[in-house]
């Protein structure tokens, strides 16, 4: 296993985390984003969706508010999972340190090895090409 699928990061991100940015998440029920963001719901974990179509007015997705930018949420952010491709995630993993989030999770099939070493050296747990089901599921 990857430096990046650290179990004690796992553990922690999925145990003592609650509020989960997820960036990409839209209200479309048909992507990945959207199902995972429920899962974590179901979970105990709120969701904050990050998507740029929230800047045009008043966005809700899964029941809560979504917000342009990881900058524009007022409110403390444990986790920023992303869900973009490998070349355009490592921004997120930077604005996450920026706006003192514990921790990233970049999704399956999402890696940028320069990111995690910035997110990691910043003080911020991270993994990269997992995701939250698989994890959970691996515990049972």
């Amino acid at each position: 296993m990857a430096d990046w699928q650290s179990s004690d990061a796992i553990d922690f991100m999925l145990d003592d985390c609650k509020t989960w940015a997820v960036v990409g998440l839209s209200g479309d029920p048909h992507r990945t984003a959207y199902s995972i963001a429920a899962l974590l719901q179901e979970r105990g974990k709120r969701i904050v969706p990050i998507h740029p179509a929230a800047a045009s007015g008043t966005l809700e997705v899964l029941g809560e508010r979504a917000y342009p930018t990881l900058a524009d949420v007022p409110f403390p952010v444990d986790v920023v999972d992303v869900f973009r491709r490998s070349e355009a995630a490592g921004q997120f993993a930077d604005e996450a340190a920026q706006i003192g989030a514990k921790a990233v999770w970049f999704q399956l099939g999402v890696v940028d090895e320069d990111a995690f070493d910035r997110t990691t050296a910043a003080g911020l747990r991270m993994v990269m090409d997992t995701c939250p089901a698989i994890e959970w599921a691996r515990r049972r």
